[in-house]
């Protein structure tokens, strides 16, 4: 026997009960390994006392590793004889083609490194000349009876290994001298190289692979996807999305906080992260966007539904803005005060900010707090828009300052954002204040603006 094994790959299963009646292995991988060793017996009496002991629980505790099975194993008398089956070990050479034989199917490697062994590799290894199950002259008993050849103790232990392959096929590997450890880490380690190099290394196997997929990635055959289907699971159902986000913990303990930490602060955070992770589950399942989200409630990074955009697209929330969109749920008092502070914002500013936020989330509140200058095209196109959109003797008169267009004689004003839309503001006391959702047509928000008149900012 060869001696290629690696440190550590050893492992030692539990005796197994009695098992009487009905077939004596139940997977694929069990029946295909008492297939070739009943086809490959020479002594079929043996074979047969050999799975009397092995189904009456005669076999105690089965240590494996490379190149070799053991275990004990008791007479009807209870005479107790070790048993061993050396195992032939694949060379060095073999497993280096076994490895490659893996990499290059990714249906293969993705079962493998998802520890699962699946049954066309010993299909697909016998093709390129390498046998993974035992043929003749693979298992060579040595057992304390002193028979010369397999006898009921060997027999039974190897019947035995079928059961095992029933629980973990990578036992079969390790027999042939590579643990499901050793293994995956070299599969990883050599998936990871054949990317690096952007395919196989050589240049007769890289026309083959171009081929195979797109951009150089490998792809797989219809016909491998095709017959795999049968080892794959079916995909198990979505979630069910809660009907309410989950309650954040409690944090009143006895245990006095560390110094800086608040715990109705970090309360208040949690439920937050558990709003906005609802949220995100509705929109992931299919469930559309939440009332929630589209009134203008939304996670750091995200904007609200009336802002346009998913959350996921959106750009990171700075403290400021993240301070707005905590201070739009209409929190207790003293902690929309401490957001308020925080973010450096007057109390008056807040509730201005706030009110923008419902609006159309941190789009609205660029609107609101900072200018720019549109390009010359889309303010002529947003001239012609207005000027069209109204009769000579009734077109309000616009006084145009960067992205703002003010009406004259009226508290009235329009604003564009720099993603196109046009937002409908009017004018509360000394402040420009938001009056409603945006809209693309800028003679449309400005005939809501119209049409809020003078109350419409403090609604």
């Amino acid at each position: 026997m060869s001696g290629y094994g690696h440190e550590g790959d050893e492992r030692t299963f539990a005796a197994l009960p009695p098992t009487q009646g009905g077939a004596f292995t139940r997977t694929w991988w069990g029946r295909a390994w008492l297939k070739a060793l009943e086809d490959t017996a020479l002594d079929g009496r043996q074979l047969k006392a050999g799975r009397r002991q092995a189904r009456a629980g005669a076999v105690g505790a089965v240590s494996v590793r490379p190149g070799r099975i053991t275990a004990v194993v008791k007479d009807r008398d209870g005479t107790a004889y070790r048993s061993d089956v050396l195992v032939r070990e694949l060379s060095e050479e073999e497993w280096e083609r076994l490895l490659d034989l893996a990499v290059d199917s990714a249906g293969h490697i993705a079962a493998l490194l998802d520890r699962e062994m699946p049954p066309h590799l010993v299909e697909d290894a016998a093709a390129a000349g390498l046998d993974l199950l035992p043929g003749i002259g693979d298992l060579d008993p040595e057992c304390g009876c002193e028979a010369w050849d397999h006898c009921p103790h060997t027999s039974a232990l190897c019947y035995q290994v079928a059961r095992l392959l029933d629980e973990d096929p990578f036992v079969l590997l390790l027999m042939r001298g590579r643990g499901e450890r050793t293994l995956l880490n070299q599969l990883q380690a050599r998936s990871a190289s054949r990317a690096a190099r952007g395919g196989r290394g050589t240049d007769d196997t890289r026309e083959a692979e171009d081929a195979e997929g797109v951009g150089g990635m490998p792809g797989v055959s219809a016909e491998e996807a095709y017959a795999a289907e049968f080892l794959l699971p079916p995909l198990p159902d979505p979630p069910v999305v809660p009907d309410t986000p989950g309650r954040s913990p409690s944090l009143d303990t006895e245990t006095e906080p560390a110094p800086g930490i608040d715990p109705a602060a970090l309360e208040f955070l949690a439920s937050d992260a558990s709003d906005r992770a609802h949220r995100i589950l509705l929109e992931a399942l299919g469930g559309g966007t939440s009332g929630a989200l589209m009134a203008g409630g939304v996670g750091a990074g995200g904007t609200s539904g009336a802002g346009g955009g998913s959350w996921a697209a959106a750009a990171p929330l700075t403290v400021a803005q993240d301070a707005v969109r905590l201070a739009s749920d209409s929190p207790a008092p003293w902690l929309a005060s401490r957001l308020t502070s925080g973010s450096g914002r007057t109390r008056a500013e807040m509730d201005l900010a706030t009110r923008a936020w419902r609006f159309g989330g941190s789009a609205a509140l660029a609107v609101l707090e900072e200018e720019w200058t549109p390009d010359t095209e889309a303010l002529m196109w947003a001239g012609a828009r207005l000027s069209e959109a109204w009769e000579d003797d009734e077109r309000p008169v616009l006084r145009r300052a960067g992205a703002r267009w003010t009406v004259v004689g009226a508290e009235t004003q329009l604003r564009l954002g720099e993603d196109g839309r046009w937002w409908p503001y009017l004018k509360s006391g000394a402040r420009w204040s938001p009056a409603g959702p945006p809209d693309r047509d800028p003679a449309t928000a400005l005939a809501t603006a119209l049409a809020a008149g003078p109350t419409g900012a403090g609604g």
